[in-house]
């Protein structure tokens, strides 16, 4: 394939922010909750890369034929792959995408079709178009895009902070994971942080009902959380981490106590029963393709203590990302910990964001 960049093309970054930035110069963007997802066109040809530069195209064979017909040879887009159920985006059904099986690729491209939703323009007409302003690019990606149908997708932008700030908080409950900020007069910059990200951050108490050993096979590296159901079930939802070296070496004493006994009455003990699995209980330690063939064993602690944790996403009852240890709340009762002490937003129309 050829293209006026060089291959494989990796995508710009955002670091994070606790708000939305204010000041002139700053447009902004929804943050979508999807596959970050980089379209290139060359002649017939069309591929989809991912964030770390590996191919996407087999897995979406449904949206090759509409970015042929409507991306001009020579252009690469930089946007993000998405499915939506009903008024809401649906990652997991996203996640399910990324299968081994052609058979099964082709079942779910029919019954979960995919989007693309375009944020930035790279080339067109065979010109690198990196170096120029981010404002101009946007422009000539509106002038690419005037006339596109879905499942191709722009992003909508806005340069007025207070726009932002609704979306950031009437598109929560559709899925969308914040906003975007980036400089007008910013190039773009492969593989730098150079764009600002604001998502979503709450806090939980969640029972810890086991830990997972740090790396280095001497401290603790992650708390593994559950949040009860209706039906009286402690569902794995997640893990804690991030702790310092201190902290994991604190951790193996203060949590001593608690494995003693431990699997005696646990609610997880029979996490690798293959009918439990089949019930859809989340549990620790399943093996997934998503695994990357890392070490998920667990050790159990006796589910007595609560922790309460930040968090920036829920999905489908599981956290999205790690979250981050707050504090212990002895106060707490680990059966109080469920799932109806989440916020949960109203979802918002997704058709105003893609359009009628």
């Amino acid at each position: 394939m050829e293209l006026p960049l060089r291959l494989p093309v990796e995508p710009m970054l955002a670091k994070g922010a606790d708000a939305v930035p204010e000041g002139d110069g700053w447009l902004f963007e929804p943050k979508w909750d999807g596959f970050r997802c980089i379209v290139l066109r060359a002649g017939d040809e069309v591929e989809l890369t991912s964030r770390g530069t590996r191919p996407f195209t087999r897995y979406f064979p449904e949206l090759l034929a509409p970015l042929r017909e409507q991306l001009p040879a020579g252009s690469v887009v930089d946007g993000e792959l998405l499915v939506v159920a009903g008024d809401q985006l649906d990652f997991d059904a996203l996640q399910q995408r990324i299968h081994p099986a052609v058979s099964r690729v082709g079942m779910l491209a029919e019954t979960t079709p995919a989007r693309f939703v375009a944020f930035d323009l790279l080339a067109v007409a065979d010109e690198d178009v990196t170096s120029v302003p981010f404002a101009v690019r946007r422009r000539r990606l509106e002038q690419l895009l005037a006339d596109a149908q879905p499942p191709l997708h722009l992003t909508p932008l806005t340069a007025d902070v207070a726009t932002a700030r609704d979306w950031f908080t009437r598109f929560e409950g559709a899925g969308l994971d914040g906003v975007v900020a980036k400089a007008a007069a910013g190039a773009y910059e492969p593989g730098r942080r150079g764009w600002v990200k604001v998502k979503h951050q709450r806090t939980a108490d969640m029972a810890v009902a086991g830990f997972r050993w740090h790396k280095d096979g001497v401290g603790v590296g992650s708390l593994l959380l559950g949040l009860y159901g209706d039906g009286g079930r402690l569902n794995h939802v997640g893990v804690a981490s991030s702790f310092t070296a201190a902290q994991r070496r604190a951790l193996v004493n203060e949590l001593a106590p608690y494995r003693t006994d431990a699997l005696e009455r646990h609610p997880w003990r029979d996490w690798a029963d293959l009918d439990a699995h089949a019930e859809g209980t989340r549990l620790p330690g399943a093996v997934s393709r998503w695994s990357g063939g890392r070490d998920l064993s667990w050790e159990p602690l006796r589910v007595e203590r609560v922790a309460e944790v930040a968090f920036n996403q829920l999905t489908s009852g599981r956290l999205r990302h790690p979250a981050k240890f707050l504090r212990w709340r002895d106060d707490r009762d680990p059966l109080s910990c469920r799932y109806d002490q989440l916020e949960v937003a109203a979802p918002a129309e997704l058709e105003a964001l893609f359009g009628a």
